[in-house]
C-alpha cells in the first residue's frame, strides 16, 4: 500500500513538472520568436553585441564564433569561445542581443573566477559519467531492488550527482542573465522597450533551468523512497 503511494504520488508530481517544463518551453519558444521579430534600435547584430562586451570587460582573448543549429549558443571556458547560432550571429534584434550578451556574461564570470561557474566546471567531468551511467544503472536497480539494493544506492548516488550539477547550474544562469542585463543598460545597446524584451526572453530562459532542477530533484526523492520502502 505504501509502496503504490509513493508511486502515484511520484508519477503525480511528474506529469505536473512535465506539463510546467512544456508550458515553460513552449513560452520560452514564443518569447524568442517574438523578439526574433523586434529589430534592435541600433542595428547591432548578436556578434556585433557581443564583441562590444568582450572589449567593455577588457576580454579580447574570448572569441565570438558562428556554431550550428538553433539555441545551441554557449560559452566553452576550455578553448574561450562564444559560440552563437545563426540566427544569434547574424541577428540585429531584441533576442539576438539578449542571448549574445548572456553568454558573454559566462565569459565575464570566467575572468572574474565566480565561484559557482567554477565549481560547475570542475564537476562537469563526474556529472558526465553518471549522466551516462543512470540509464545503465536505472533498469539494473529496479530488477535488484530486493535482492541487491547497494545497485539502487549507486543510482540514488548518479541521479544526486546530475541534481547537485542542475542546482548548481541556477546561479550561474541567474547571474549571467544579470550582467547581461546591466551591461546592455548601462551601454546603452537596449533602453526601453529593447531592454524590457531582452529581460523578458532572458527570465524565460532561465525558468527552463529551474523546470530541469525540480524534475531532477523529484526523481531523486522518488527512488530514495523506493529504497526506504523496499521491504
Amino acid at each position: 500500500m505504501m509502496l503504490g503511494y509513493y508511486d502515484m504520488g511520484f508519477y503525480g508530481i511528474t506529469i505536473v513538472l512535465s506539463l510546467v517544463g512544456m508550458v515553460v518551453s513552449s513560452i520560452l519558444k514564443s518569447k524568442f520568436s517574438k523578439y526574433s521579430r523586434e529589430k534592435l534600435a541600433n542595428g547591432l547584430t548578436g556578434r556585433e553585441v557581443a564583441l562590444k562586451m568582450l572589449e567593455y570587460y577588457g576580454i579580447p582573448e574570448v572569441q565570438v564564433i558562428e556554431g550550428r543549429g538553433k539555441l545551441t549558443d554557449h560559452y566553452n571556458p576550455l578553448n574561450k569561445t562564444v559560440t552563437l547560432s545563426p540566427d544569434v550571429y547574424r541577428g540585429n534584434n531584441v533576442a539576438s542581443a539578449a542571448v549574445a550578451a548572456h553568454e558573454c556574461g559566462h565569459a565575464v564570470q570566467h575572468k572574474e573566477a565566480y565561484a559557482m561557474l567554477k565549481l560547475r566546471s570542475a564537476v562537469v567531468p563526474v556529472v558526465s559519467f553518471a549522466a551516462r551511467a543512470q540509464q545503465f544503472l536505472l533498469i539494473g536497480a529496479f530488477i535488484f531492488l530486493n535482492s541487491f539494493p547497494q545497485l539502487m544506492l549507486l543510482t540514488i548516488v548518479s541521479f544526486l550527482i546530475t541534481t547537485f550539477f542542475a542546482f548548481v547550474t541556477l546561479p550561474v544562469e541567474f547571474d549571467a542573465s544579470k550582467r547581461a542585463l546591466n551591461w546592455l543598460s548601462e551601454s546603452g545597446v537596449a533602453q526601453g522597450a529593447d531592454f524590457s524584451g531582452a529581460k523578458d526572453a532572458l527570465f524565460w530562459a532561465a525558468m527552463t533551468y529551474v523546470a530541469a532542477a525540480l524534475s531532477a530533484l523529484v526523481m531523486v526523492v522518488y527512488l530514495m523512497s523506493k529504497y526506504n520502502s523496499r521491504n
